[in-house]
């Protein structure tokens, strides 16, 4: 599947971040990439985060997964929907929805998120901190849009759930399969279910805050620094009062917290890792035996092509002299030369395919065995 009519760079221009988009028949050949039964059974295996929201009698309830095989069918005739994360990492289908939003790049990109709902179920009027796409893959669902949200604004008291107290809608569409509504980060909505068998994909984009990134980072810093690295004054003079914190004091423990903050090769280093640790790291996707690079040679020189695996993370940056500071699922690889520029390749598309002077490369085939080893890359297995 693909766009079809989908102008990248003025959608990036005037909607992006700015206000919503309802983009009619997005997909010039659109057909649901999963089975709601499939989906349902993804929401019953222990590694798979999913929730199933309720709605009775004007009461929203939540139930967090796993669930046993029998809970959907007894759930009656209530409005009910169920959220399953992070589908992608599991169903190639679905992982391939994401390849038409590269226009935003791969750090940004967190999952997709995949919804089936009975009539009239949703999760109620709420907003989100990020970014995403709401594509209708199965049936009708009513979306409703309102205004951009705050911290300050009011919401319902619930365990779980952020719902809002006052949602006044601006906009209403009702989504056809194939249809997408883009929604800007704090902007509140609202998805109806319109019949049965509505299935909705959504696909997110994670937005750091200050807070994570601040936090995250001198967490990072901490582990690096010895106690021995102290406040020193050995030019000290009597001040007129010693209740004062003098300026050259204030200059010099300034500076010992701001010289490490500011540090941007370490900050670009550290934030690559964060930025591309997996959703879900617990889980191992490495093979049950590991591959040495002569065996992974032989299989590439016979022209098999990589697979990254949709659980993985790529993301790279460019150094000096074409260098190339390559991150995968939370690791960091300094890569030269033809490694370099196969690290840059691995980071542009799902398939990769390795060429003659990659295969000849002992450090760039290290490099692919590691990966291997570890599961971000590997073969068709059909």
């Amino acid at each position: 599947m693909a766009f079809s009519n989908f102008d990248t760079h003025a959608f990036l221009r005037d909607y992006w971040q700015k206000k919503p988009l309802l983009i009619r028949g997005a997909f010039g050949n659109w057909a649901n990439p999963l089975d709601p039964d499939d989906l349902a059974g993804l929401a019953c295996e222990d590694h798979v985060e999913a929730r199933l929201i309720t709605l009775d009698r004007e009461r929203w309830e939540a139930e967090h997964g796993p669930f046993p095989e029998d809970r959907f069918g007894a759930l009656g005739k209530m409005p009910w929907t169920l959220l399953v994360q992070a589908v992608d990492h599991h169903v190639p289908a679905v992982a391939a929805l994401i390849d038409d939003f590269r226009f935003v790049p791969n750090w940004r990109i967190d999952d997709v998120m995949v919804s089936y709902a009975s009539d009239g179920g949703g999760v109620g009027p709420h907003f989100d901190h990020y970014d995403v796409f709401l594509i209708q893959g199965l049936g009708q669902r009513r979306w409703q849009v309102g205004p951009r949200c705050d911290e300050a604004t009011p919401l319902l008291p619930h365990d779980d759930l952020r719902l809002l107290a006052d949602f006044r809608p601006t906009d209403e569409w009702l989504l056809e399969p194939g249809d997408i509504l883009y929604v800007p980060p704090r902007f509140a909505h609202n998805g109806v279910a319109v019949g049965d068998d509505c299935m909705t994909y959504s696909i997110g984009f994670r937005a750091p805050s200050r807070a994570e990134l601040i936090g995250g980072w001198a967490d990072d810093l901490l582990e690096s620094l010895v106690d021995d690295d102290r406040y020193e004054d050995p030019q000290l003079k009597v001040q007129a009062n010693p209740g004062e914190i003098g300026a050259e004091a204030l200059a010099a423990l300034h500076a010992m917290v701001t010289e490490k903050l500011g540090d941007k090769a370490a900050f670009a280093r550290w934030f690559g890792e964060y930025s591309s640790t997996r959703k879900y790291p617990e889980v191992d996707w490495g093979p049950e035996e590991p591959f040495t690079a002569q065996e992974l040679r032989e299989a590439l020189a016979g022209g098999e092509p990589l697979l990254r695996n949709p659980a993985s993370r790529f993301s790279f940056v460019r150094g000096e002299a074409g260098a190339v500071l390559l991150f995968v699922d939370g690791e960091s690889y300094d890569c030269s030369g033809v490694t370099a520029a196969f690290a840059e390749h691995l980071c542009a598309g799902s398939v990769v395919e390795a060429g003659p002077d990659v295969v000849k490369s002992d450090p760039a085939m290290d490099l692919i065995a590691t990966l291997f080893n570890q599961g971000s890359l590997g073969f068709d297995e059909g």
